[in-house]
Protein backbone atom coordinates (compact mmCIF):
# COMPACT_ATOMS: atom_id res chain seq x y z
CA UNK A 1 0.00 0.00 0.00
CA UNK A 2 1.44 3.82 -1.08
CA UNK A 3 1.87 6.24 1.14
CA UNK A 4 -1.64 7.79 -0.85
CA UNK A 5 -3.58 5.09 0.25
CA UNK A 6 -2.30 5.12 3.46
CA UNK A 7 -3.37 8.50 4.35
CA UNK A 8 -6.87 7.53 2.65
CA UNK A 9 -7.63 5.07 4.53
CA UNK A 10 -6.60 6.80 8.21
CA UNK A 11 -8.47 9.72 6.77
CA UNK A 12 -11.23 7.10 6.50
CA UNK A 13 -10.83 5.65 10.11
CA UNK A 14 -10.97 8.82 11.30
CA UNK A 15 -13.95 9.58 9.67
CA UNK A 16 -15.67 6.31 10.86
CA UNK A 17 -14.58 6.88 14.83
CA UNK A 18 -16.23 10.47 14.39
CA UNK A 19 -19.56 8.57 13.02
CA UNK A 20 -19.28 10.34 9.38
CA UNK A 21 -18.55 7.43 7.72
CA UNK A 22 -19.41 3.62 7.20
CA UNK A 23 -17.71 0.18 7.34
CA UNK A 24 -18.72 -3.02 5.60
CA UNK A 25 -16.72 -6.39 6.96
CA UNK A 26 -17.72 -9.84 6.05
CA UNK A 27 -16.41 -12.91 8.02
CA UNK A 28 -17.12 -16.42 6.84
CA UNK A 29 -16.23 -20.34 7.40
CA UNK A 30 -16.60 -23.12 4.83
CA UNK A 31 -16.22 -26.83 5.20
CA UNK A 32 -16.60 -29.69 2.01
CA UNK A 33 -17.85 -32.86 2.75
CA UNK A 34 -17.74 -36.21 1.45
CA UNK A 35 -20.81 -35.90 -0.90
CA UNK A 36 -23.35 -33.69 -1.71
CA UNK A 37 -26.03 -36.16 0.39
CA UNK A 38 -23.69 -35.48 3.38
CA UNK A 39 -23.69 -31.30 2.64
CA UNK A 40 -27.31 -31.57 2.53
CA UNK A 41 -27.66 -33.29 6.16
CA UNK A 42 -24.68 -30.94 7.44
CA UNK A 43 -26.79 -28.21 5.63
CA UNK A 44 -30.02 -29.17 7.58
CA UNK A 45 -27.92 -28.87 10.90
CA UNK A 46 -26.50 -25.65 10.02
CA UNK A 47 -29.96 -24.24 9.05
CA UNK A 48 -31.24 -25.55 12.74
CA UNK A 49 -28.03 -23.67 14.43
CA UNK A 50 -28.90 -20.62 12.86
CA UNK A 51 -32.20 -20.36 13.62
CA UNK A 52 -31.76 -21.54 17.41
CA UNK A 53 -30.09 -17.70 18.24
CA UNK A 54 -30.03 -18.38 21.95
CA UNK A 55 -27.53 -21.14 21.03
CA UNK A 56 -25.18 -18.57 20.00
CA UNK A 57 -24.16 -17.71 23.45
CA UNK A 58 -21.36 -19.25 25.04
CA UNK A 59 -18.89 -20.32 22.25
CA UNK A 60 -15.81 -19.52 24.03
CA UNK A 61 -15.05 -17.37 27.30
CA UNK A 62 -14.83 -14.55 25.45
CA UNK A 63 -17.99 -14.23 22.96
CA UNK A 64 -21.23 -12.79 23.61
CA UNK A 65 -24.55 -14.25 24.98
CA UNK A 66 -27.41 -13.78 22.45
CA UNK A 67 -31.21 -13.99 23.49
CA UNK A 68 -34.35 -13.83 20.82
CA UNK A 69 -37.08 -11.97 22.32
CA UNK A 70 -40.69 -11.43 20.56
CA UNK A 71 -41.95 -8.15 19.33
CA UNK A 72 -43.14 -7.39 23.00
CA UNK A 73 -39.88 -7.63 24.73
CA UNK A 74 -40.51 -11.25 26.18
CA UNK A 75 -38.03 -14.37 25.60
CA UNK A 76 -38.68 -17.36 22.91
CA UNK A 77 -35.72 -19.14 24.26
CA UNK A 78 -37.17 -22.03 22.20
CA UNK A 79 -38.57 -20.63 19.48
CA UNK A 80 -37.07 -19.38 15.80
CA UNK A 81 -36.72 -15.44 14.81
CA UNK A 82 -39.56 -14.32 12.58
CA UNK A 83 -39.81 -10.67 11.17
CA UNK A 84 -40.02 -7.83 13.94
CA UNK A 85 -38.01 -9.97 16.68
CA UNK A 86 -35.85 -8.67 19.07
CA UNK A 87 -32.01 -10.00 19.68
CA UNK A 88 -30.50 -9.03 23.05
CA UNK A 89 -26.92 -9.06 22.76
CA UNK A 90 -24.73 -8.93 26.07
CA UNK A 91 -20.95 -8.98 25.54
CA UNK A 92 -18.88 -10.38 27.77
CA UNK A 93 -17.51 -7.92 31.07
CA UNK A 94 -19.43 -4.69 32.31
CA UNK A 95 -20.33 -3.63 28.97
CA UNK A 96 -24.26 -2.25 28.56
CA UNK A 97 -27.14 -4.19 26.90
CA UNK A 98 -27.37 -4.45 23.26
CA UNK A 99 -30.55 -5.00 20.72
CA UNK A 100 -31.02 -5.51 17.55
CA UNK A 101 -34.61 -6.15 15.58
CA UNK A 102 -34.77 -8.61 12.87
CA UNK A 103 -35.82 -7.09 9.45
CA UNK A 104 -35.72 -9.86 6.84
CA UNK A 105 -35.49 -13.49 6.52
CA UNK A 106 -34.33 -15.59 3.54
CA UNK A 107 -35.36 -18.75 2.64
CA UNK A 108 -34.29 -20.98 -0.30
CA UNK A 109 -33.57 -24.86 -0.41
CA UNK A 110 -29.74 -24.13 -0.34
CA UNK A 111 -29.72 -20.46 1.13
CA UNK A 112 -30.76 -19.76 4.35
CA UNK A 113 -30.31 -16.13 6.10
CA UNK A 114 -31.74 -13.17 8.44
CA UNK A 115 -30.57 -9.51 8.70
CA UNK A 116 -30.78 -7.70 11.59
CA UNK A 117 -30.34 -3.52 12.79
CA UNK A 118 -29.80 -1.70 15.78
CA UNK A 119 -32.90 -1.09 17.56
CA UNK A 120 -34.03 0.03 21.38
CA UNK A 121 -35.20 -2.10 23.92
CA UNK A 122 -38.26 -3.47 23.24
CA UNK A 123 -39.12 -3.94 26.74
CA UNK A 124 -38.93 0.12 27.15
CA UNK A 125 -41.31 2.81 25.61
CA UNK A 126 -40.49 3.83 21.64
CA UNK A 127 -37.48 6.17 21.94
CA UNK A 128 -35.38 7.82 19.40
CA UNK A 129 -31.89 6.51 21.26
CA UNK A 130 -30.64 3.30 19.79
CA UNK A 131 -29.46 0.35 22.56
CA UNK A 132 -26.48 -0.77 20.39
CA UNK A 133 -23.07 0.77 19.56
CA UNK A 134 -23.78 0.90 16.13
CA UNK A 135 -26.17 3.70 14.32
CA UNK A 136 -29.47 2.44 13.16
CA UNK A 137 -28.39 2.17 9.60
CA UNK A 138 -25.74 -0.57 10.17
CA UNK A 139 -27.15 -3.91 9.35
CA UNK A 140 -26.28 -7.88 10.17
CA UNK A 141 -26.88 -10.52 7.87
CA UNK A 142 -26.02 -14.11 9.30
CA UNK A 143 -26.41 -16.75 6.56
CA UNK A 144 -25.91 -20.25 5.93
CA UNK A 145 -25.78 -21.82 2.23
CA UNK A 146 -25.24 -25.28 0.45
CA UNK A 147 -23.30 -25.31 -3.22
CA UNK A 148 -22.44 -28.81 -3.99
CA UNK A 149 -20.54 -30.66 -0.89
CA UNK A 150 -19.57 -27.39 0.98
CA UNK A 151 -21.64 -25.73 3.26
CA UNK A 152 -20.20 -21.86 4.59
CA UNK A 153 -21.64 -19.34 6.73
CA UNK A 154 -21.33 -15.96 6.69
CA UNK A 155 -21.74 -12.76 8.88
CA UNK A 156 -22.69 -9.83 6.97
CA UNK A 157 -21.81 -6.42 8.72
CA UNK A 158 -22.73 -3.49 6.27
CA UNK A 159 -22.99 0.42 6.87
CA UNK A 160 -21.33 -0.43 10.57
CA UNK A 161 -21.65 3.39 11.82
CA UNK A 162 -20.58 4.13 15.61
CA UNK A 163 -23.69 5.53 18.07
CA UNK A 164 -22.03 8.11 19.07
CA UNK A 165 -23.73 11.29 17.82
CA UNK A 166 -27.37 12.74 19.36
CA UNK A 167 -30.41 12.06 19.82
CA UNK A 168 -29.77 8.33 19.45
CA UNK A 169 -26.62 7.18 21.29
CA UNK A 170 -28.45 9.20 24.15
CA UNK A 171 -26.11 8.67 26.90
CA UNK A 172 -23.81 6.41 26.23
CA UNK A 173 -21.90 8.17 23.52
CA UNK A 174 -18.37 7.69 24.62
CA UNK A 175 -18.60 4.07 25.78
CA UNK A 176 -20.46 3.02 22.22
CA UNK A 177 -17.56 4.69 20.31
CA UNK A 178 -15.18 2.09 22.80
CA UNK A 179 -17.06 -0.49 22.29
CA UNK A 180 -17.12 -0.12 18.28
CA UNK A 181 -13.41 0.11 17.68
CA UNK A 182 -12.57 -2.73 19.80
CA UNK A 183 -14.81 -4.55 17.95
CA UNK A 184 -13.40 -3.29 14.84
CA UNK A 185 -9.93 -3.85 15.79
CA UNK A 186 -10.12 -6.90 17.54
CA UNK A 187 -13.42 -8.36 19.36
CA UNK A 188 -15.62 -8.57 16.23
CA UNK A 189 -13.19 -11.23 14.12
CA UNK A 190 -13.15 -13.65 17.36
CA UNK A 191 -17.34 -13.36 18.09
CA UNK A 192 -18.08 -13.66 14.01
CA UNK A 193 -15.14 -16.39 13.10
CA UNK A 194 -16.40 -18.85 16.48
CA UNK A 195 -19.93 -18.29 14.88
CA UNK A 196 -19.64 -19.39 11.28
CA UNK A 197 -17.52 -22.07 12.51
CA UNK A 198 -19.73 -22.96 14.83
CA UNK A 199 -22.42 -22.74 11.71
CA UNK A 200 -20.53 -25.16 9.57
CA UNK A 201 -19.12 -27.46 12.23
CA UNK A 202 -15.66 -26.57 12.63
CA UNK A 203 -15.99 -26.20 16.46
Amino acid sequence: MDIKSSLGQLQHEIKVVQGEETKDVTYSSQQAFADEPAATRAFDQSVLKLLHVDGWSGLSSVTADFRLHDQQGEPKPNDQPVVGDFILIKLPGPMPENWVRVTHIGITPTRVEFTVKPSHDPRSAPTEVIDHFFDQQASSTFRVERTGNQVSAWEIGSNESINNQQPQAGDRSAVNTFIAEGGWLFYQKIQWKALTDYLVHLS
